[in-house]
């Protein structure tokens, strides 16, 4: 997920040099070492951009479509209007193209898209109104690049594999994805995102059930003595760990995110996703809690129908598993704003104003004052409350 990279500056004391002066008198030695102050700034890069981090951050997400076109205006508004302050763009999405064209010699030009034609304008206006942008950029779910060189990819045959979307997914295992990810996350930062939030940090879907049937290389996890559940969850830990490394000289703060359900469980043996893990390793947390996407979990039959009790039962489980972390993250959760439909008559509700409102007082209720709405259209419910 290459990148410019910057060595940590240092100032080096100087060294008298002992001069060979023969049979001259000597004078007094006189130390002209000054002593080294006991921390080193470490550089920084500064993208010039003056932003505050906000009492809470209460955000949308924002495609590219959407914020290189006029649904911007209408969303900086909402932002005008109510407690709503961040928004999460899309900067590498869902198929693995870049929503804006990187410079000429950018290692990322053969995959930006004009989606947004003007980044230096976006970030202006957000600066001017003080929204706080983070860059949404997707890792491993990623067609384009696993078409485009499958040996970074898991093959079916002599086949790239496809989910039953159609997408494809690039290997975990292997330093040359994280890097080429990594890289895309520092353009992100040096354009002004003050936060980059790294989505799809997993294997596919299911991925237990096809282990050994598809083919892929385990890079230097190929020798550890461990099951593949956890070369799996090994994989994706040390990416999170490497990204925040990397992204460190930039002064950006870095979220993932991840199913709701892996805070239910020791971790999540397909995907290899551990919540307390990844936790470890990210400034922000980002469970995706959508009602409309859970089981009966937490002795609820049908969860859409009640998004304030299964919001609430996931906070309370979170809440204690990240009180058992030395140094926990934000937890800034994903709300639903959309209406699961595809859930078939009596599983579903129409969400709206009330529904919205539940979520984020089920989160308050526990302490947790951050949230994300989603809602893949960006049409986001009007007259809400978001500070109920």
């Amino acid at each position: 997920m290459a990148g410019i990279s910057f060595s940590a500056g240092t100032s080096e004391a100087k060294e008298l040099e002992n001069l060979d002066i023969g049979k001259q008198p000597q004078r007094e030695h006189i130390s002209l070492v000054k002593e080294l102050p006991e921390q080193i700034s470490r550089f920084q890069f500064d993208s010039g951009y003056a932003f505050q981090y906000p009492d809470a951050v209460r955000g949308v997400y924002v495609t590219g479509h959407s914020a290189g076109g006029e649904r911007f205006n209408m969303l900086t508004s909402l932002m005008d209007e109510t407690e709503l302050n961040a928004m999460v763009i899309d900067i590498k999405d869902d198929w693995g193209n870049l929503t804006f064209i990187p410079e000429e010699n950018s290692p990322y030009s053969d995959i930006g898209k004009p989606y947004i034609k003007d980044t230096e304008k976006v970030l202006k206006t957000m600066e001017e109104k003080q929204i706080y942008p983070i860059a949404r950029v997707v890792v491993f779910k990623d067609s384009v690049l696993a078409n485009k060189k499958p040996e970074l990819t898991f093959k079916e045959g002599n086949k790239v594999w496809k989910n039953g979307r159609g997408e494809s997914f690039v290997n975990p295992f292997l330093k040359e994805v994280w890097d080429y990810n990594v890289g895309i996350a520092i353009e992100a930062a040096k354009m002004g995102f003050q936060e980059i939030q790294f989505d799809y940090v997993r294997f596919p879907e299911g991925f237990e059930h096809r282990d050994t049937s598809l083919t892929y290389g385990l890079g230097e996890y190929k020798d550890l003595e461990m099951e593949n559940v956890q070369k799996r969850v090994k994989a994706v830990t040390d990416f999170v760990a490497y990204a925040k490394e990397q992204l460190e000289p930039y002064g950006v703060k870095v979220s993932v995110d991840i199913f709701g359900y892996t805070a239910t469980l020791p971790e999540a043996p397909g995907i290899g996703q551990n919540f307390s893990k990844i936790s470890e390793h990210v400034d922000v947390i980002s469970s995706m809690i959508y009602p409309s996407h859970w089981t009966s979990y937490f002795g609820i039959a049908k969860p859409d129908l009640e998004p304030y009790k299964l919001v609430a039962e996931y906070a309370k489980l979170e809440k204690k598993k990240l009180g058992e972390l030395e140094n926990p993250p934000i937890s800034r959760p994903w709300l639903q704003d959309f209406t699961a439909s595809y859930l078939g008559a009596g599983n579903y509700k129409n969400y709206g104003k009330a529904e919205v409102e539940a979520q984020i007082k089920a989160l308050n209720e526990q302490g947790i004052n951050e949230f994300l709405l989603w809602n893949a259209g960006n049409t986001y419910t009007q007259n809400v409350d978001y500070t109920p």
